[in-house]
């Protein structure tokens, strides 16, 4: 249980982190400005790298690979980081962050239509607690309201309907092989995409963009070594530590410290995702 805890904490430090150097990177502290559109190429290519590397020892197999479901997964994946990295050039880490921990109540809410699952009481319970922070964050009708969080808000849209995916997926492939199909498609979609909107980087920004998708290689990885080694309803909520790492970095580079609003919406969104995980935890024990 320890070294699951640990393992997703340092994962959600490490993703945190790429959404630093994508703000870093679209701001163009280092050079000319990138756009989220090649940011994301940075990503999914150098993270492609990484993982074949990997991948070569392993040699998995991809016989019986379900592709279709596998590029409808890398397109809403490149879809949700574009967005997100969008998002966080526009606004504070943490508040981008919170706001596609909404991802969860979306695909809960898929889930419906999608795997024929009943959602309770107490998940819509749950699913209305986040939405309220999301509404808190965004301040919709007030002087305050940030239109960059439209942004996040569709990145968690469509990252919830990777998340379905992924449940599909997880039930007859191995890890490996989803991760080096996605990251592959990935790569080949924002690689395409990038090109209509290049700007020559500079050496730094080179090492940033491929610090950025071997780190969240990194990332994908522990995540993969927590979810092996304790139940999803154990190691999801440490997930949440993102939110601190995000802040800590904004601070750090950038000198933005959270408004009181910022904190109340993000408490709120992570309190109904907890509860969310809570419940699931309840309803896979009572299943055992």
């Amino acid at each position: 249980m320890l070294y699951a805890a640990t393992a997703i904490i340092g994962a959600s430090a490490l993703i945190a982190l790429t959404t630093l150097l994508a703000k870093s990177l679209g701001l163009g502290m280092e050079g000319p400005q990138l756009h989220p559109l090649q940011i994301s190429a940075g990503r999914f290519f150098f993270a492609f790298l990484a993982i074949s590397l990997f991948s070569a020892f392993r040699r998995p197999s991809f016989k019986g690979a379900a592709w279709h479901l596998h590029l409808i997964r890398s397109i809403c994946g490149w879809t949700g980081i574009s967005l997100l990295f969008a998002a966080v050039a526009r606004m504070p880490l943490a508040d981008a962050t919170a706001i596609t921990f909404l991802n969860p109540i979306v695909a809960m809410a898929l889930a419906i239509p999608l795997l024929a699952e009943r959602v309770g009481p107490l998940r819509w319970l749950a699913a209305g607690i986040s939405l309220a922070g999301a509404l808190v964050l965004i301040r919709p009708g007030t002087d305050a309201f940030q239109p960059a969080a439209l942004i996040a808000l569709a990145a968690a849209a469509v990252m919830g309907v990777e998340i379905i995916c992924i449940k599909i997926l997880s039930r007859s492939e191995p890890p490996v092989r989803i991760l080096l199909i996605n990251n592959s498609f990935g790569a080949l979609i924002s690689i395409t995409a990038a090109c209509f909107v290049w700007t020559q980087p500079n050496a730094t920004q080179l090492l940033m963009l491929a610090a950025l998708g071997i780190t969240m290689a990194l990332a994908q990885s522990l995540f993969i070594q927590a979810m092996k080694n304790a139940d999803a309803s154990y190691v999801i909520p440490f997930s949440y530590s993102t939110l601190i790492f995000a802040a800590f970095y904004d601070f750090m580079l950038f000198g933005q410290v959270p408004a009181a609003t910022s904190l109340l919406g993000a408490a709120i969104i992570v309190g109904g995702a907890v509860l969310l995980a809570w419940r699931e935890q309840r309803a896979q024990k009572s299943r055992v």
